[in-house]
């Protein structure tokens, strides 16, 4: 004994170390409460005298020791205000052996508002938050107080102050209501108010409040149940653009192709039916409209953004209708023909546009072979009268394999329309229009669908006297609208064609429709609809969170991520043991990491009890609730197989 007694002060070892002044109360705490946590942690002994701290015991507790304090010198030496939390933290990261430094993770600023940082807490957490930084779709999965939606909301707000993303978009399932909104009283904000309140208010915590109303007005944060998340759709009638011509929404099939603003085909990824809606028409300056649901999404911009250089922005049918007294809503027009396959013609498309007015021919209506005529149909006749364009009968107008052709056919097809009726008109400071006349309606639909599949825009102007319709119409540069040599040259001196514009011009609501909402691989994901308008329903160049996703159903959960749009970033959080969905259905996070699992640019983040960083108290509730599952489960699973499949497992265990 007197042995040991006289081998144990030999063996403890004994370490001085001076802290800076500055770095001294930081480290200490408030009312010691800092040295008071680590003397209760570490199994060295501490002791403080002025700025000096000597630690003794054996040598690995005392190497332990000057590892935690390094790690707190150096936390207090960057200015941050250190509490016993950060104590403990510091040396539970030591403690699980870990290669990064604490204060490395501790000091890891998102944001900052009015003097308060937002960082990680945990090394669970740093790691959570350098894979929102590296992956496309992360999911966060833990129980409730590590910080899952709270650190996702922080990075979403640091990209988009650092331009990254161009809107945030948050939401989560009410399922707390069978998301039968419906039922409850009030107003719709006052009905999904309480599912929502979470989000709100952490995003109080990171961006000035004054300015929330704003962004949200102007679309840059959206906070909405994903029940209404979802209903971006159309009625299934809507006519949309394919390289067949026109079809109906409804018929779309996944791998079918559309026409997108560029004017070529991109395939169909996705088709979800949405049931029955309430529709609303939007209609364009130049007469064109189209039916969508108040969540439908389009791409517009105002004359603000456009003197500011700022990109084109995403906003809901009624975001839009909601700011239309405000600002004057741009939407994008085609930025190249639309590209049809060739489809052989009876007559040359120029010579065809011409021959309304050529001497020597006349159109007349016909029926199409075999069927009866439906004005469509025409037939190029030798006569030697001419008829005047724009004195056409009003059955005349342009047959369809003439409108469903290549560029090439259509364009020389209006040249010879414009050539045989139509005139340059200069305006001054502006890029030259061209004036088209005649009194056939459906000749006009036809001139005008030629004008907008080729990338331009065309609307009928009012006039009091005869010819019945005049329409105005503006091509983009490089599409020429004239061959006669004087109308070429009077329409390039007065400016030629310029950059076509298209503005909502109103919104109103329309009944109620069988939806439905696609998704197409092109980048900007838009598509051409009825008027040749362009609209889409994927999320570009946002950051999109989906909170509580264990109340997902797996077909819930699919859709949210097929929205994925390009230069997008998708979080999602939830707990597993959380799950609220009735009926005994299936939690769409609980399958979605089976399915997922191993898929490049996807990421799975699990958070502890460890990384609780509410109460302490919370940790050792979630610890005891795990505990009492495990316990439960192995019951439940002696229970199934029963005393004797229980005895050959013993046996065999022997």
């Amino acid at each position: 004994m007197a042995d040991t007694a006289d081998s144990t002060p030999q063996a403890q070892a004994r370490s001085k170390f001076s802290v800076p002044d500055g770095a001294v109360l930081a480290l200490l705490g408030s009312r010691d409460e800092n040295l008071r946590a680590a003397e209760e942690l570490l199994d060295a002994d501490v002791h403080v005298r002025g700025n000096e701290i000597t630690l003794t015991g054996e040598p690995a507790d005392v190497a332990f020791a000057e590892r935690v304090f390094t790690e707190l010198v150096t936390l207090a030496g960057r200015g941050q205000q250190l509490g016993s939390d950060a104590v403990r933290r510091t040396i539970a990261m030591l403690s699980a052996g870990t290669s990064e430094s604490p204060a490395e993770v501790l000091s890891l600023d998102i944001i900052s508002r009015r003097g308060r940082t937002i960082r990680p807490k945990t090394l669970n957490q740093k790691h959570y938050v350098d894979a929102i930084d590296k992956n496309t779709i992360v999911f966060g999965l833990g129980p409730a107080g590590t910080g899952k939606t709270y650190l996702a909301m922080a990075k979403a707000v640091q990209a988009l102050q650092a331009k990254q993303v161009t809107r945030i978009i948050l939401t989560r399932p009410a399922v707390e209501a069978g998301e039968r909104l419906g039922y409850l009283p009030g107003t719709l904000n006052d009905k999904i108010d309480p599912y929502l309140r979470p989000l709100y208010d952490a995003l109080h915590d990171m961006v000035e409040p004054e300015s929330i109303p704003r962004l949200m007005q102007a679309g840059t944060i959206e906070v909405a149940p994903l029940a209404y998340m979802r209903g971006r759709a159309q009625p299934v009638t809507t006519k949309v653009l394919t390289p067949d011509g026109f079809r109906p929404i409804g018929e779309l099939r996944v791998g079918d192709l559309v026409v997108g603003s560029d004017g070529e085909p991109t395939p169909v990824l996705g088709v979800y039916p949405q049931g029955e809606k309430d529709m609303y028409r939007v209609t364009a300056q130049d007469g064109s409209s189209v039916l969508a649901c108040g969540e439908h999404l389009w791409t517009v911009r105002t004359a603000s953004d456009r003197r500011r250089d700022k990109p084109w922005r995403v906003l809901e049918t009624q975001e839009i209708a909601a700011g239309l007294g405000d600002a004057r809503h741009e939407l994008p027009v085609l930025t190249g023909p639309v590209r049809l396959p060739w489809q052989p013609v009876p007559v040359d498309p120029y010579a065809l546009g011409r021959s309304f007015h050529a001497a020597g021919a006349s159109v007349v209506p016909v029926a199409p072979p075999g069927g009866t005529s439906r004005g469509r149909g025409v037939a190029v006749l030798e006569n030697p009268v001419a008829t005047p364009l724009a004195a056409a009968p009003e059955g005349v107008a342009i047959p369809d394999v003439y409108l469903a052709n290549t560029v090439e056919v259509r364009l020389a097809l209006l040249q010879g329309l414009l050539d045989a009726a139509g005139a340059p008109v200069g305006q001054l400071g502006r890029t030259c229009a061209v004036r088209f006349e005649t009194s056939s309606s459906a000749l006009l639909n036809g001139v005008v669908d030629l004008v907008r599949s080729l990338g331009g825009v065309a609307h009928v102007v009012t006039a009091d006297t005869d010819p019945a319709h005049v329409l105005d119409i503006r091509l983009p540069e490089g599409v020429e609208p004239f061959r006669l040599a004087r109308k070429r040259e009077k329409y390039r001196a007065a400016g030629g064609g310029g950059r076509p514009m298209r503005f909502v011009d109103s919104i109103e609501p329309e009944g109620r429709a069988e939806a439905v909402c696609i998704q197409v691989a092109a980048e900007d994901s838009l598509y051409v609809t009825e008027g040749h308008l362009l609209t889409h329903n994927t999320l570009n160049d946002a950051f999109i969170i989906l909170d509580e996703a264990q109340n997902t159903t797996p077909e819930q959960m699919k859709m949210f991520l097929t929205r994925l749009g390009f230069g997008s970033k998708v979080v999602v959080t939830g707990d597993t043991t959380q799950v609220d969905l009735p009926g005994g259905q299936r939690s769409g996070l609980r399958v979605v990491r089976d399915i997922l699992d191993g898929v490049e640019d996807v990421h799975f983040s699990v958070l502890t009890s460890g990384d609780v960083v509410r109460h302490k108290l919370v940790a050792d509730i979630v610890d005891a609730y795990e505990k009492w599952q495990v316990e439960q489960d192995e019951q439940a699973d002696g229970h199934h197989r029963g005393p004797g499949a229980r005895a050959r497992g013993e046996r065999r265990g022997r």
